[in-house]
């Protein structure tokens, strides 16, 4: 399914912080999560759950300058989210029997996606990923590594979507690297 919708693709700054929050809204995206899972221990992700730690720790990193992600943007109203940054600014990632890293590359990763769900099932996952590599083009990144699930049922929960769907990382370009999880392949974009 494609989009007929205009996007564009904003790497996540103090100056459209504001959308952003729109877009995760009161939940935090899911359970007050605001993207920190793969970014925090398990302890503090969960304290960060409450009084509004981890929308305060992502607002942080955003402040810092460090890179966190890329807003998907229709209408002035961002729509979608790529968490995009250093494999290693992950921490989840770098403890990971099944997404070990495989070889010693400099590699940016996209660990999770968020959709409104107003948007969901009209290929904005796919431009969103499309929006990513160019975003990567741009700042001279030269590999993309990803964890999307390949689903075993007909129908996922859109909560357990969160990693991504297989499919619309193949459509957008990349390909299988690691099969160390039969479900949870290991992905690739090299620029």
């Amino acid at each position: 399914m494609s989009t007929d919708l205009e996007l564009t693709f904003e790497s996540l700054s103090t100056k459209n912080w504001g959308k952003f929050e729109q877009l995760f809204g009161p939940k935090g995206a899911c359970g007050n999560c605001w993207c920190m899972y793969y970014r925090l221990s398990p302890a503090e992700f969960r304290e960060g759950k409450s009084e509004d730690g981890n929308r305060l720790a992502m607002k942080e990193i955003v402040e810092a300058g460090r890179p966190a992600g890329i807003l998907a943007v229709c209408e002035g109203m961002a729509i979608a989210w790529a968490a995009f940054a250093p494999r290693e600014d992950f921490i989840k990632l770098g403890k990971s029997r099944v997404h070990k890293p495989i070889d010693d590359k400099a590699v940016w990763s996209i660990p999770c996606m968020f959709i409104h769900k107003d948007f969901r099932n009209y290929g904005v996952s796919v431009a969103l990923l499309k929006g990513v590599v160019e975003c990567a083009r741009k700042q001279g990144i030269k590999i993309i590594e990803a964890y999307p699930t390949i689903p075993t049922t007909e129908r996922l929960p859109d909560s357990f979507a969160w990693i991504g769907l297989y499919k619309s990382f193949e459509r957008a370009g990349f390909k299988i690297v690691d099969r160390t999880s039969p479900n949870r392949p290991m992905v690739r974009y090299y620029l």
